[in-house]
């Protein structure tokens, strides 16, 4: 059994950024504990800013944080208690973990997500090692179970999460709507649903789908131009694509009609705040980037605020995900598998060994998503 195992990590005192070859090799300790081998992990902004030392945090007494949150592994071994987990299936682990507070009603039921107290850990990014690891080890309970066929495409499960946590709450948004109540259903009129994504990077995109397994008309906005690589993918999964360049973002209602629901996945600030002014009647607009510290900017926060109230309209942001979202990503991603294979699959642009970390954390951010392999497909 190794001893020690390959990891990339960030060491925050030295401000470095490189592979370690030493990092202790995990064992199983407890029955409900499940070991992998770790295949597949996705580099996001969030790693790229980590590298950049705007914010991660080591376990306690270590002086490095291993890196990567987005996984995709292999079963190697089980403990004596685990149950529906066995060697050879492809997992996925989740990322957060409870606060331990018992005062905390979120994490007293395993729902971090949701914490009150702000005390969460994260894999990767918060007070625990991350999955850019040659192994891992796990409870169960934080593990889910992907199809055989999702190897290729499996490590783009936990930022999908970001759109199916999003996609629940909608749906509890949208029960406030008196024609979508059970009784009256059968009477209501049935217009189609109508969705813009600000972004078209792999949330955006991954959102896109989740959108049009629903049932809605799905617009993707971003800069690039049209009959660009990114315009021609949302055309290829049946979704609508709009240049900032030929469509001004206060243009929005005229090219979409009422926008009952804007995702945005851009991080920028001024985009996400020109857009919310296009919010139609009754409309949910969503947050899900976090932009960074850039100053002030200028808003007409008495439009927005006056189309809040007089258009019945709602905004939320969302971060991280539960089970029952990574349970509902799973499923959507054998779906997008099924529907659109090849679009699918192109959303990684490719795939690199673990020695390869400094260029592709530091160095300029390039094509959809990217991933370290440690054992590639």
């Amino acid at each position: 059994m190794q001893d020690a195992v390959k990891a990339v990590a960030v060491f925050p005192e030295q401000r470095e950024v490189r592979v370690v070859t030493d990092h202790p090799a995990p064992k199983l300790e407890r029955d409900t504990e499940v070991h992998l081998k770790m295949l597949d992990i996705g580099v996001c902004g969030t790693d790229r800013e980590i590298a950049h030392f705007d914010y991660g945090t080591p376990p306690p007494g270590a002086p490095y944080l291993v890196l990567g949150h987005e996984s995709l592994g292999e079963v190697l071994a089980v403990g004596a208690a685990v149950t529906g987990i066995k060697p050879g299936d492809l997992v996925v682990t989740m990322v957060r973990r409870p606060c331990g507070h018992p005062d905390c009603p979120a994490c007293s039921i395993n729902r971090p997500d949701f914490c009150l107290t702000g005390d969460f850990t994260e894999r990767g990014i918060s007070g625990r090692h991350g999955f850019m690891t040659e192994q891992v080890v796990d409870d169960q309970s934080y593990m889910i179970v992907l199809a055989p066929e999702l190897r290729e495409v499996g490590v783009l499960l936990e930022p999908l999460t970001i759109a199916e946590k999003a996609m629940i709450e909608v749906g509890d948004v949208e029960d406030r709507l008196p024609w979508l109540q059970p009784a009256l259903r059968d009477r209501a009129v049935d217009r189609a649903k109508r969705a813009v994504v600000l972004g078209a990077g792999p949330v955006g995109l991954l959102g896109a789908m989740a959108l049009l397994v629903r049932g809605y008309q799905t617009w993707v906005y971003s800069l690039e131009p049209a009959g660009s690589p990114k315009a021609k993918w949302v055309e290829s999964v049946g979704a609508k694509y709009l240049g900032s360049a030929d469509t001004p973002i206060a243009a929005l209602p005229q090219a979409v009609g009422n926008v009952d629901l804007v995702y945005e996945a851009t991080g920028n600030a001024t985009i996400a705040f020109q857009a919310i002014q296009s919010l139609g009647v009754n409309g949910t607009f969503i947050f899900t980037g976090v932009p960074g510290k850039k100053g002030p900017i200028e808003l007409d926060a008495e439009l927005i605020m006056r189309n809040l109230v007089l258009k019945n309209q709602l905004v939320y942001g969302t971060v991280n995900a539960g089970r029952d979202a990574f349970e509902k990503a799973a499923a959507d991603l054998h779906e997008f598998h099924r529907r659109w294979p090849a679009a699918l699959a192109a959303l990684i642009t490719g795939r690199y060994p673990p020695e390869s970390c400094q260029s592709l954390l530091l160095g300029p951010s390039e094509g959809i998503k990217r991933v370290i392999s440690f054992s590639p497909p």
